[in-house]
């Protein structure tokens, strides 16, 4: 049975807490710091479940405990996007998604003092066609500024998301289903 108090979530993110908490799933937080640049020739998948590790990697655990590390971009015509360094990066990535599909995708990964499972979520987000003022009067909210891809689903981009297809918290930041499937393989044995 999994022993909820064991989580720790590397991650500054209040969506993931938000999320966890929701879930009635319990953690403490201990946030990672990690460079998280794209490497050269990296694919979005590959740079998910790079960072994912590392951040998993960079806090302490106790024996017993499980980290928690997540990494979630969004990728529009085969560009990563991330979080927006400028209000005119974010309104740049919002023509991106503008009146398209695009791909949000986040690497999980779960690490104990024996074992390390890793995984991906990818969920399919068609947008609305949008103006040059719908994009303007958005970035100027700030909501973008700390979101990959420059907006919220669960905030006041809900408006711009035509359809989705694949899991609502992925788009949010965290496949929660994912990573309590993943707690439980570590807590009673199970394997991939």
């Amino acid at each position: 049975m999994y022993h909820a108090t064991m989580l720790v979530l590397a991650s500054h993110s209040p969506r993931r807490r938000e999320i966890l908490t929701q879930a009635g799933i319990e953690f403490v937080v201990r946030a990672a710091v990690v460079d998280e640049t794209p490497l050269a020739g990296e694919t979005p998948r590959e740079h998910v479940l790079r960072l994912s590790r590392l951040k998993a990697e960079a806090v302490a655990a106790a024996p017993g405990e499980i980290v928690l590390g997540a990494d979630t971009v969004v990728v529009a015509g085969g560009k990563l996007l991330g979080k927006p360094s400028s209000r005119q990066e974010a309104a740049w990535m919002l023509r991106q998604l503008s009146g398209t599909e695009h791909e949000v995708l986040t690497g999980v990964c779960l690490r104990t003092d024996s074992r390390l499972l890793q995984d991906t979520a990818s969920t399919r987000v068609w947008f609305l066609r949008l103006s040059e003022e719908e994009i303007a009067d958005y970035v100027a909210t700030g909501e973008p500024m700390d979101k990959a891809g420059a907006y919220a689903i669960q905030g006041r981009a809900s408006k711009f998301v035509e359809k989705i297809e694949g899991c609502f918290f992925n788009v949010v930041g965290l496949p929660v289903a994912l990573v309590y499937n993943r707690l439980k393989e570590l807590t009673t044995g199970g394997t991939l």
